[in-house]
């Protein structure tokens, strides 16, 4: 599993004192605030000391320590950032959606398995799976509680509970 995971990519500055805004790709800004460094690196260079941050709509502005004007926020501008697994305390029964990628998809009544995650999106309500098939078939998979049995990251596997058609090859002239 990956040790340094992405968090959030700077869009822009705001105001004239430093404040980096960025776009989030974790819960929200609260879940943010619990670290006390972000890294510019997916290999965890370039720690940065992250001193406030506050929600800013549907984004997050953020101050680092040695970022006190708009230039020095500016150079930030674009950077990725990524926190350290091991300063994450998610709660029992949580994981980080990076690792579902590769965990088998399988049926929880009857074994069946229908291929791996190979991507988690969340375009709406609910996050949505990419599950690849044995034999290279693309579905979508809707991550919700009818359908979704049991998410065992450290066992690598999902178990599903899906209705007739979500895995199985267009019919009767459907498409695909």
């Amino acid at each position: 599993m990956k040790q340094y995971l992405e968090a959030c990519r700077a869009v822009s500055t705001h105001g004239v004192a430093g404040e980096v805004k960025v776009e989030l790709w974790c819960d929200d800004a609260a879940f943010l605030s619990r670290f006390g460094h972000l890294y510019r690196g997916e290999a965890g260079q370039g720690p940065l000391e992250l001193i406030h941050v506050r929600p800013h709509k549907n984004m997050a502005l953020l101050t680092f320590a040695g970022v006190s004007d708009m230039d020095a926020a500016r150079a930030l501008v674009g950077t990725v950032f990524y926190i350290d697994r091991s300063e994450a305390k998610l709660p029992e029964g949580h994981y980080f959606q990076v690792d579902l990628v590769g965990c088998e998809v399988k049926d929880a009544d009857t074994g069946r398995v229908y291929g791996t995650v190979k991507q988690v999106s969340r375009p709406a309500a609910q996050d949505i799976y990419t599950v690849e098939g044995p034999q290279g078939e693309t579905w979508l998979f809707p991550a919700v509680k009818p359908f979704l049995e049991q998410v065992d990251v450290a066992g690598r596997r999902v178990l599903v509970r899906p209705i007739r058609g979500m895995f199985d090859t267009a019919e009767d002239g459907d498409k695909a």
